[in-house]
């Protein structure tokens, strides 16, 4: 039965931030795949462990059915993603309206493919499993939506190779999660660099001295949704939930690609080579622990990573030197115990152009709010004159949008309205994916990105010498 889409269109275009560069592909997206009901998209949730999968249904779509089919083994995972969502559900200010129909058991992931109860599979939560739960829900002819990172380890990244190949065979679409492209800060950093009068070229760089550095750190104690956040006690098992590099980094590696290359398919077997890459732990306490886990003791599976019984060294900083092309960038992903009073995951990304420096900082000077530099490399009244005149183009693009005078340059100011909030931006995610399903492709840039930047994250881990 053929499916008529246009309703998915419109939807996809209402957050233009979240819609840039999309190009054509041959994956197209049979009507067999689709629900029965016509215009509606069927969500599937597998197994979810991590609170992503509920962020996804934080929002109403109108070309979503608003039943949603979860499909896990049971347990307080599951309880607790059910939690969310029901919160979302009696919240009092444009409270979503989700029913959730639950299959619990240990046969969940046969179920789902034998039952076939809707047709776009979110996943969420122990990455230990996800490459294989991709394989097997596309070779079954799902559509997927993934939360990162959809490999952790270089026998996942083959794995996943072999899934996208199945996508395309299938006629199936297969994506990742990847918010940090709906962060303002991100996109018009991006944008500048793109303005020669502005930001000239990247310099050349080199290992010692890269022209993309970007460094991220996580906390493990945080609150989401208004409620502090009780992690799975297997979130500190590198075999379980990855390294910091494979989980997190794989955001910093996605916008890397995204700013320098945009809408330019990278090929991870020519593109792309590892330099060098290290990781080192994260020391948390047992009292610290169960704050994160409500857990009372470290559980066995754990113990090859204790000190002397009572610390934890976490699987929780990484970081690689590598080339993409001719560029050469510098990744950190950190995770530390609690953010300071007031702040948050924080982001920070340098460029480096032969006319200025952009940076994004995020530190105490800025309230711990993401905030964008334009810092000249040579300042003159020609200079700034030409700023003023890109940053006023870049305002009929993004209205509101100006610059300020500081020491060494110029912030870049931008209107509240853009400052959705990181929850926001799974919606924003989302929009981007049911642009994708309304059209019957995702880009070929978009796909070769993905392969990409799990190669990186993967070789990396491979090469790492631990610290």
């Amino acid at each position: 039965m053929k499916i008529n889409f246009s309703a998915a269109i419109s939807l996809a275009l209402v957050l233009p931030l979240s819609s840039i560069g999309q190009e054509s592909s041959k994956a197209r997206v049979p009507a067999a795949s689709m629900p029965a009901a016509p215009g509606k998209i069927s969500l599937i949730t597998l197994d979810p462990g991590h609170f992503h999968a509920a962020l996804v249904q934080k929002s109403m779509y109108p070309v979503i059915d608003p039943e949603v089919h979860v499909y896990a083994p049971g347990g307080p995972e599951l309880q607790a993603h059910l939690a969310l969502v029901r919160q979302y559900n009696e919240r009092a200010d444009q409270p979503t309206h989700w029913k959730e129909t639950v299959y619990e058991g240990p046969d969940y992931l046969q179920k789902m493919i034998s039952e076939r109860k809707g047709n776009v599979v979110v996943m969420a939560g122990n990455n230990h499993q996800k490459t294989e739960y991709i394989d097997r829900a596309v070779q079954a002819g799902f559509n997927v939506l993934s939360d990162k990172p959809m490999a952790i380890d270089a026998a996942g990244f083959r794995l996943l190779a072999k899934a996208f190949d199945k996508a395309a065979a299938k006629q199936v679409l297969l994506y990742d999660i990847m918010t940090e492209r709906s962060e303002i800060t991100n996109i018009l950093q991006k944008e500048l660099v793109h303005l020669p009068a502005v930001f000239g070229v990247l310099r050349p760089g080199s290992a010692s001295d890269p022209s993309v550095v970007m460094e991220s750190v996580h906390f493990y104690y945080k609150n989401v949704s208004g409620k502090t956040l009780t992690r799975p006690d297997w979130f500190f098992d590198p075999a379980q939930q990855g390294e910091a590099l494979a989980d997190v980094g794989t955001h910093l590696l996605d916008l890397v690609q995204w700013i320098c290359f945009p809408s330019s398919a990278i090929d991870y077997k020519k593109d792309i080579r590892v330099l060098s890459s290290g990781t080192w732990p994260t020391p948390l306490g047992l009292s610290q622990f169960s704050a994160i886990t409500g857990k009372s003791a470290f559980p066995d599976f754990l113990r090859p990573f204790l000190k002397a019984d009572t610390v934890l060294a976490a699987h929780g900083n990484g970081e690689v030197t590598y080339r993409l092309r001719d560029v050469f960038a510098h990744v950190t992903a950190r995770w530390e115990y609690k953010a300071p009073e007031g702040s948050g995951d924080t982001h920070h990304a340098i460029f480096k152009g032969t006319k200025a420096t952009l940076e994004i900082r995020q530190g105490a000077d800025e309230k711990y709010q993401p905030t964008l530099y334009i810092l000249p490399v040579a300042p003159s009244s020609g200079y700034s004159a030409a700023v003023a005149r890109s940053v006023k183009q870049l305002a009929t693009k993004y209205p509101g949008v100006t610059i300020s005078a500081v020491s060494g340059g110029w912030r870049v100011e931008i209107p509240a309205s853009y400052k959705v909030g990181h929850e926001a931006h799974f919606a924003q995610v989302m929009q981007r994916y049911l642009g994708f399903l309304a059209a019957g492709h995702i880009p070929d840039w978009e796909i070769k990105g993905m392969l990409a930047k799990y190669y990186t994250s993967t070789k990396a881990l491979e090469m790492a010498r631990p610290r």
